[in-house]
């Protein structure tokens, strides 16, 4: 009977770990969405804002990208980027006219332009997502429109209102969100730029002020009607700029200008909605392929298709195989991860379906070849994981204050000074070191992808590198120590005082993992023989020092907001510096012929001309040396072989649709990478078992002996 008892027990642990081992014990989602086609993603940060009046990060591009619709987006394929329409029937082409009002050409000068016309027609047919604004009674007034506060006080979330409904985009909704732009409750980190280009803006926002201050109640922004933007007809609107401006088409690309209809704001502006979380910047409208059913940001945020979505053709895709049509993934599924270690090992258990690559375990994942080109290790190859690389449309620099009396400037000394540093200054060996390789050093402010970027032996920096070998190679030490002797410093000392030269290098980088690159560059400096101080800051104090213009030397960055060539160039703009009118032009460099040229070629079209006209203004601007050039960071994503479609694109934002999932795959995989290993156990609790076999023994006998069996 003992024995019996016994192997029972035994039988049944063993049952219980055989029939666990089948599945993964680590799955973080339920059993239930294995077979889903559901995308799963990470965040490490909450987004801020997604009411595209607002939103300008890349984190809540994520969201915002998938549910808003600009009237045209970045064609998913083509290099260079290329706009094509998205709801629109066509990329509209500026019209010209003078003070008069007479038509002046496709491209006239643009000095000679008084107002310019982008007239835009949208696809009739596009559909809102569900959402409770727009739900109707049967007398057709707004169910949830005028909700009491008690009413308000039981929502917390969308699905909390009891009924949903859509209408159809018009272009009003185009026009309503142009003039949310000025709203004075609202910040637009857009609205001061616009206002130099679209007509009567400025004066807009000022109206609307005051009409705020003099009413107590919520502005209507239909009441209010400008200049700069007009309704022709339902599907038909105009916007109108003061002056030449042919990147605005790049902005109608961007949420800033997506649709927000009337009743969104209606809804989400009653009482009680924001102290709920009730809002835009937590539930957008929009009418793009996926909507945000979940936003729990201390946890997950949910990306469902938007069942009104009209359906989009795969680019290239014959019209008939209705197999092409976009959206193609049901879900997607964004978690919290603060941490980027814990986020490596999902991804690598196949429960992340992309990836970065995380620095800690770079080596583990990537190879480079003789070439210096990067590849997977074998390791990450034997997942099926796929790696692909984009030199980002950004550069990160160091930049020289110009008005700085010992770094700035324009006398021989300081140009001759800049330029030695330019040349000391490895940045091959910091992409090497401290980015793993992931980056292109960079011979001017414009980045590879970007019109006016030239490669090859045309394309150098003459002043910093030499071709030889059919690349591009950083001139030798010895023409920096060279130039810094003509600058009047031998080996770093001051030829005329005795003094040894000493620089300054603001920074908010602090801490131990900051140590290591800060000591790199006063390695740099001190192949020359110039002392570099490093003045360690916070970050408010050191945008202080920037604006002020007290920095001497300082590290800096941009991403492109558009793909041309004047969204770098403006950077180096004489009127944007810093203690000029506290613009982008954080170096505060000035140079008239540079500013002259930046004007002219700003208003041109692509072409030769414009090309000829940025090769003489990068050669002013590599001659001047107001930056030491930096590099332009390369993007690395992985991966695993059931994503399809990961084609990397950095300037459109609305990338979701056309990715794939192989879901009988990713379950395949995952279950063959997080199988249970038990046998361990399973010997452990068999020894147990054993082991405690003649404790049970004695204690057995003692309870017959006690009952006198």
């Amino acid at each position: 009977m003992i024995m019996r008892s016994l192997r029972s027990l035994l039988a049944a642990c063993l049952a219980l770990l055989c029939a666990c081992s089948d599945s993964g014990w680590n799955n973080p989602y339920p059993s239930s969405d294995d077979s889903e086609n559901i995308f799963y993603g990470s965040f490490s940060e909450r987004p801020k804002h997604l009411d595209p009046v607002s939103s300008y990060s890349e984190n809540e591009a994520v969201f915002t990208g998938q549910i808003y619709e600009p009237v045209l987006q970045y064609h998913f394929f083509d290099r260079p980027y290329r706009l094509e329409p998205l709801t629109s029937e066509t990329v509209p082409e500026p019209i010209y006219y003078d003070q008069d009002g007479s038509y002046l050409g496709s491209d006239p000068l643009a000095e000679d332009v008084h107002e310019v016309v982008y007239r835009i027609k949208i696809k009739p047919g596009i559909l809102f997502q569900p959402h409770p604004c727009f739900a109707l009674d049967e007398k057709g007034n707004y169910l949830h429109h005028k909700l009491s506060e008690q009413e308000i006080e039981s929502k917390t979330k969308l699905s909390d209102f009891s009924s949903t409904g859509t209408r159809e985009l018009i272009a009003a909704d185009y026009v309503y969100q142009i003039k949310r732009l000025m709203h004075p409750k609202l910040h637009s980190p857009i609205a001061g730029f616009m206002t130099k280009y679209i007509k009567d803006l400025g004066q807009f926002g000022n109206r609307l002020r005051e009409a705020s201050i003099e009413s107590s109640r919520t502005l209507d922004l239909r009441a209010h009607e400008f200049l700069g933007a007009k309704i022709v007809d339902k599907y038909t609107y105009e916007i109108r700029l003061s002056k030449k401006y042919p990147q605005f088409k790049y902005w109608l690309a961007m949420s800033f200008f997506a649709p927000v209809p009337w009743e969104a704001d209606a809804f989400f502006n009653q009482p009680g909605m924001k102290e709920h979380n009730l809002s835009l910047d937590w539930y957008p409208v929009g009418t793009g392929p996926y909507m945000l059913t979940e936003n729990n940001p201390n946890r997950r945020m949910v990306l469902e298709k938007n069942p009104n979505y009209r359906g989009e053709l795969f680019p290239g895709a014959d019209e008939s195989d209705s197999e092409s049509l976009m959206p193609y993934i049901d879900r997607a599924h964004y978690s919290l991860e603060k941490e980027s270690i814990p986020g490596w090992t999902k991804f690598l258990q196949g429960y992340y379906d992309a990836s970065g690559v995380v620095s800690d375990s770079f080596d583990q994942t990537i190879q480079f070849n003789t070439r210096g080109e990067a590849s997977l290790t074998e390791e990450m190859k034997s997942k099926g994981i796929n790696l692909v690389t984009a030199v980002r449309s950004s550069i990160s620099y160091m930049g020289f204050n110009m008005v700085d009396p010992v770094v700035g400037g324009t006398s021989e000394q300081s140009l001759l000074l800049r330029r030695a540093i330019s040349i000391a200054i490895d940045y091959e060996e910091l992409i090497s070191i401290f980015a793993n390789g992931r980056g292109t050093a960079a011979q001017g402010p414009i980045p590879p992808g970007i019109f006016g970027y030239v490669e090859g032996e045309n394309g150098i920096n003459p002043y910093v590198y030499k071709w030889a070998g059919n690349q591009a190679k950083r001139q030798k030490l010895e023409v920096a120590k060279d130039l810094l002797f003509r600058a009047g410093y031998e080996n770093g000392v001051n030829i005329n005082t005795g003094e040894p030269l000493t620089l300054y290098f603001d920074t908010v980088s602090s801490g131990p993992g900051s140590k290591v690159m800060l000591n790199w560059y006063r390695k740099q400096f001190s192949k020359l023989g110039i002392d570099l101080v490093v003045r360690a800051t916070d970050y408010n104090r050191f945008q202080e020092k920037v604006r002020k213009g007290t920095v001497q030397i300082f590290s800096w960055g941009w991403n492109a907001d558009y793909p041309d060539p004047e969204n770098f160039f403006f950077l180096l703009y004489g009127p944007n510096a810093k203690i000029v009118s506290q613009g982008e032009n954080a170096v505060n460099y000035q140079n008239k012929e540079f500013d002259d040229l930046f004007v002219r070629m700003r208003s041109m079209a692509n072409g030769s001309e414009r090309q000829e006209v940025i090769n003489r203004m990068l050669e002013i601007v590599r001659r001047d040396a107001p930056w030491v050039w930096g590099f332009h960071p390369t993007s690395y994503t992985l991966s695993h072989s059931w994503y399809g479609n990961a084609v990397p694109n950095l300037m459109a934002r609305n990338t979701l649709k056309y990715k794939t999932i192989e879901v009988s795959s990713r379950s395949q995989k995952r279950n063959e990478w997080n199988r249970p290993i038990i046998w361990p156990l399973l010997a452990f609790t068999s020894l147990i078992i054993f082991a405690l076999i003649p404790a049970w023994c004695v204690y057995v006998a003692r309870e017959r002996a006690r009952l006198g069996e």
